[in-house]
Parts: structure tokens; C-alpha cells; sequence
């Protein structure tokens, strides 16, 4: 009888802290459990799956076409659209995305991208702008004119930029025509930059200073081997210069080593030195006033930004170098590092956080970090779109198990890769008023 009132007490105890708990899994613990899982706006919802080629970029149109890139080595194409929630084809034409055997040369022994100034060759990045006055709703590609390419022993090899590859083209989304294609001299565009992603203020010269009135494109340099920084290109006359190169706050952090899933994260390739990942400059995002720019490089807990004048100030200028260093602010740490960003209709920076597989948002009303989204699913979120209907898409592609990454053995990743989407804060849409002529 004692045993069976000892039993019964220990029950009754169990089940009123049971009662108690409000976070816990399905073991049945009664101890608080990290479910991995915070979504306060709406669940996390699965819209495509890849199963062919995984993605990098993507982007979302007003028709709710989604446009989506993936890098090359040996992919078919790097530009394509969804056309079912399983698949995707070749965008705009097949013919418009360089055959494989096309995509690189060699000069002494040197391996370099293809000049082709009329064809794509690698596709790192797309944003789409919103119909304007002057300008149709616009697909831009942002073309790196670096391939990846694996020597006998599958360690991978960029060839150097030629120029002509690398290139930012305009895409007529409502006839799916090209109409205007930019390309960056050497001097801008060094033979071992590689462009990752990009930004655009298409109102007047009253808004944006030094320009000739058809808008800017901002354009980060993320390159492992080069020289970080940001490439700024007039749309109205193609002239583009270089800014912030080798500031402090673009390159990567030294010797970092980052978590992700868990697993202490160091670079290995074929025939290398473990070592650590090198990319600088990523993440980059205009407030909603497009007079500042955030940014942030891969490998860093820091957030920065700059005036946007300091960017658009010409080269011609002797100090504009001088004065966009000194105009760096350090934002603080904003809880881990993170990949690509975007924005909404609220001025909110949304932050891809590949430690923590989650999305963060900086607020610039509270000056402060804040968690968005974060989910078991999201194995790096690689790019972000808000979409026409109040949703931010992004691209689910587990990129730290890619072979490159792991010393070239089978590919760690698990097909399918993912867009999911997240509803918006705050009733946020896509922020429109830089395309504003």
C-alpha cells in the first residue's frame, strides 16, 4: 500500500508540473526543449521544390512568376522560372544560357570565364523593380562571368573574369526580352571580383546626387581571392566606379569558424589546407529612403552601413574614397552571422542566419535585432524576394554540405532543395518607392 501511495503521489506531482509547461517536445519531457521552430506571424510554408540543379538567387514578379538562378559548373542553364512546384526550365530561352562547353577558356595555361557579353554564364543574384513611368517591370541578372569548374581530382577552380562575362542585364518581364545589358571594365570589375548581389535607386537626380537621372545600381564584390567592396554603375550612362574597397568592414573575419547544425564549420577543399571561409562583403539592403546602405560581410556578427551619397559621390572627386570610410558606422552585433538580405515596405532589414536556421530582422526605429522567422527546414537560406502578396520568399539550398565545401567528396546535400515563405510583419509588402520616376 505504501508503494502504491508513493506511486500515486509521484504521478499527481508529474502531471501537475506536466500541466505546467508550455515548451516541450514530443518525448515528453518535463523539462523546457528548444524546438527549433518560431513563426509568430504564420507557420513556414513550402511553395517548390528543386530536384535538378540547387538555386541560389531568386525573385518574385507581380504575377507571381517566381525567377530563380543557380551557379555554374556543369548545370544546363543558370537562368530559369518555376513552372510547377517540382519544376523549372531554362529562362528566357535555353539558347540565351551558354552551353556548358562554352563557359570557360584558357589563355597560356590560364583558365578564364567566357567574354560572351550576349549569353549567360554563371547567375549569382536577381531582384526585380516594379514598373515605372520609364521602365517596364524589370527581371536584373547579375551574371558573375565566373563558372566553377572541377580539375580531374574534383577540387574545384574559378577562372579569372574576362570582360564582357561579367555583366548586369535588364530583362522585360511582360515580353521576356532583354533591353539593356551593362558591362564593367577591369579597372571596376577585377579579373578575380565576383559580384553577389545588387540594389537599385531608379528615381531622379533630385533624389539620387551625381546621377544623370535613369537611377543607380549598387553592386557588392564578395570575391574570396580579391578585393571587397562596392561597385556602383549610373544606368543612364553605364559609367560605373568602385567604393569602400578593403574597408574593414567589407572583408571577412579572420579565422572564423561558425556552427552550422550544430558542427563547428572550417573550409576544406581538394589539395588545400583546411583553412577558413573567406567571403567578405554579402549581405547588402537600401533603407527605405535610399539615402543608407546596410551591409555585412559572410564571415561576421557585425552590422554596418554608409550614406548612399558616399557611394555615388564620382571617382573624380579626390576625397570621396577618403569620405566614405570615414562615414562607416558599426551598427553592433546583431545575434550571428548572416548571408543575403532584403527589405519591405516597413524599412525592415531582413537577415538570412545560417547558424541559427533563421531569418532576423534589423529595425532601424530600435536600432536593435529581433528573430523573424526560425525553422528546422531552413538549412541557409541563400536569397530572399518579398513577393505581391505580402510574403517573403527564400531559397533553401544546405549549402554548407555542398562536396566543394568538404573536401570534394559526394555531395552532402539531400534533393529537394526549397523556396518557403514567411508572411510579412506590420501588413509589409515589397518596398517600391526607390522606382518611383
Amino acid at each position: 500500500m505504501k508503494l502504491l501511495s508513493l506511486l500515486t503521489s509521484i504521478t499527481a506531482f508529474v502531471s501537475t508540473v506536466t500541466s505546467q509547461v508550455t515548451f516541450q517536445n514530443s518525448s515528453g519531457t518535463i523539462l523546457r526543449v528548444d524546438n527549433g521552430s518560431y513563426a509568430p506571424n504564420g507557420p513556414v510554408e513550402e511553395v517548390h521544390y528543386y530536384y535538378n540543379q540547387w538555386p541560389i538567387g531568386l525573385a518574385t514578379a507581380s504575377d507571381s512568376r517566381v525567377f530563380v538562378c543557380y551557379t555554374r559548373g556543369t548545370y544546363d542553364y543558370t537562368l530559369g522560372v518555376t513552372v510547377n512546384q517540382t519544376a523549372e526550365v531554362p529562362y528566357p530561352s535555353q539558347a540565351l544560357n551558354l552551353p556548358v562547353s562554352q563557359l570557360n577558356t584558357t589563355f597560356n595555361g590560364i583558365m578564364f570565364g567566357s567574354s560572351n557579353a550576349t549569353a549567360f554564364i554563371s547567375v549569382q543574384a536577381l531582384y526585380i523593380t516594379s514598373a515605372t513611368a520609364s521602365r517596364p517591370e524589370t527581371l536584373w541578372v547579375l551574371d558573375t562571368g565566373r563558372p566553377t569548374v572541377m580539375d580531374a581530382q574534383a577540387a574545384p577552380s574559378m577562372p579569372y573574369a574576362q570582360p564582357g562575362g561579367p555583366k548586369l542585364v535588364a530583362i522585360n518581364i511582360n515580353n521576356n526580352t532583354i533591353y539593356q545589358t551593362y558591362t564593367l571594365p577591369a579597372s571596376v570589375h577585377y579579373p578575380d571580383s565576383y559580384m553577389n548581389d545588387l540594389r537599385f535607386d531608379l528615381r531622379g537626380t533630385a533624389d539620387v546626387p551625381f546621377s544623370t537621372g535613369s537611377g543607380v545600381a549598387y553592386i557588392n564584390d564578395s570575391s574570396n581571392e580579391g578585393r571587397n567592396g562596392f561597385i556602383i554603375i549610373d544606368l543612364g550612362t553605364g559609367d560605373s566606379w568602385r567604393r569602400l574597397t578593403l574597408d574593414p568592414s567589407v572583408l571577412r573575419t579572420p579565422n572564423n569558424v561558425p556552427s552550422y547544425q550544430g558542427f563547428p564549420f572550417y573550409l576544406k577543399q581538394v589539395g588545400m589546407p583546411i583553412t577558413w571561409q573567406p567571403e567578405g562583403l554579402d549581405g547588402i539592403q537600401l533603407s527605405s529612403d535610399g539615402k543608407t546602405m546596410y551591409y555585412s560581410p559572410l564571415t561576421s556578427d557585425y552590422m554596418y552601413s554608409v550614406p548612399t551619397y558616399n557611394l555615388l559621390v564620382r571617382p573624380q572627386d579626390p576625397l570621396a574614397e577618403l569620405a566614405a570610410h570615414n562615414n562607416v558606422s558599426n551598427l553592433g552585433q546583431r545575434g550571428g552571422q548572416a548571408n543575403g538580405f532584403e527589405g519591405d515596405s516597413n524599412g525592415l532589414v531582413y537577415m538570412s542566419m545560417p547558424e541559427q536556421n533563421s531569418i532576423n530582422i534589423y529595425n532601424p526605429a530600435t536600432l536593435q535585432a529581433e528573430l523573424y522567422v526560425r525553422d528546422p527546414r531552413i538549412i541557409w537560406a541563400d536569397s530572399m524576394s518579398v513577393g505581391p502578396d505580402g510574403y517573403i520568399y527564400y531559397n533553401i539550398n544546405q549549402l554548407p554540405y555542398q562536396s566543394s565545401w568538404n573536401n570534394g567528396t559526394k555531395d552532402l546535400r539531400e534533393y529537394p532543395g526549397a523556396i518557403l515563405r514567411s508572411k510579412l510583419p506590420g501588413n509589409g509588402t515589397k518596398a517600391t518607392a526607390l522606382y518611383v520616376v
